[in-house]
């Protein structure tokens, strides 16, 4: 699947930080009205537009859990589908300690035990500012019979909730750390199978994953803030450009300040990369294979880590 690439990977999920990373360049784009909040407003960010225009604007965020629990969330359906979590196995109440969601994305339940994630996911910030990221909606609760009316009375059922607009971008790094060649499989399937994030998702919240490319380094590299604030900057020079294209130059640019040593997939290697992919996750079978051997993984892993459900 990674051919290519296998120095970058263990062999095994080791049981210490061994310095390999994969890191996964994701453009996320909004399909939908879709509402990322905490406390009832759209969560927001003041900072400088640019690393070169300091410009002081509000960016729309989405922050690390609103991401990574919708694509973990993803990843346990596909589990729970073909009978690989357990039937008591609850999200957030009751882990199954050797099952891929709980090794790969960690768990930490009281008295019960913990497993820090392999997967990095921080605040991802909005491209364009909030003022022309959302838009103000009143919502209505109608009768039966479709109208906001009965007796001769107008109901009071009305409220106002910000909306994120539809086509607003969230550059974004998710990164897995020290990943198996099925591990960063696993995580790359999630990212790309989830198309609902935020609150409300039933009926609004359609996000696309555009995976633009993959880093293999020894260490961390550029920050999603730096990111969006490096391709404001390139934008605003080369106002045709579009936002994929920036996302792939800036970060060309940027990781030669992380002090690492890298190696990128890009362009057509990533192509044949996700084609690959497609070929195991799209077909029933070898999609069944793959999460046995993925199980096998982690449970080696939990066994040798001493973290096995008795």
């Amino acid at each position: 699947m990674f051919d290519a690439y296998k120095k970058h990977f263990h062999k095994e999920i080791p049981l210490r930080p061994g310095a390999k990373y994969a890191h996964i360049l994701v453009l996320r784009k909004t399909e939908s009205y879709a509402v990322f909040k905490t406390d009832g407003e759209l969560n927001t960010a003041r900072v400088s537009a640019g690393l070169e225009d300091k410009t002081q604007i509000s960016r729309l965020t989405i922050f690390k859990r609103k991401q990574s629990t919708p694509e973990r969330l993803t990843g346990r359906e596909v589990l729970r589908r073909y009978d690989l979590l357990p039937p008591d196995d609850e999200y957030n109440v009751n882990f199954t300690p050797d099952s891929p969601d709980s090794v790969i994305y960690g768990y930490a339940i009281g008295d019960s035990g913990s497993e820090k994630s392999k997967v990095y996911v921080d605040t991802a910030f909005s491209l364009t500012s909030y003022d022309v990221s959302h838009e103000t909606m009143t919502l209505n609760a109608p009768y039966e019979d479709g109208t906001m009316t009965r007796g001769g009375n107008t109901t009071n059922r009305f409220s106002e909730q910000d909306h994120v607009v539809p086509e607003i971008y969230f550059p974004s790094v998710v990164t897995v750390r020290d990943p198996t060649q099925n591990t960063l499989a696993y995580v790359l399937n999630n990212i790309r199978r989830t198309k609902r994030y935020g609150a409300q998702t039933t009926r609004t919240g359609q996000v696309s994953n555009q995976i633009l490319g993959l880093v293999f380094a020894d260490g961390e590299i550029f920050s999603n803030l730096k990111l969006v604030q490096a391709m404001h900057d390139l934008m605003a020079k080369h106002q045709t450009m579009t936002e994929d294209l920036a996302m792939v130059q800036v970060a060309y640019e940027l990781i030669k300040q992380d002090g690492v040593i890298y190696e990128f997939a890009m362009g057509d290697e990533l192509e044949s990369l996700l084609d690959s992919l497609d070929s195991t996750f799209t077909n029933e079978e070898s999609l069944k294979s793959f999460l046995s051997n993925l199980y096998g993984e982690t449970k080696d892993y939990a066994s040798r880590a001493g973290t096995s459900k008795k």
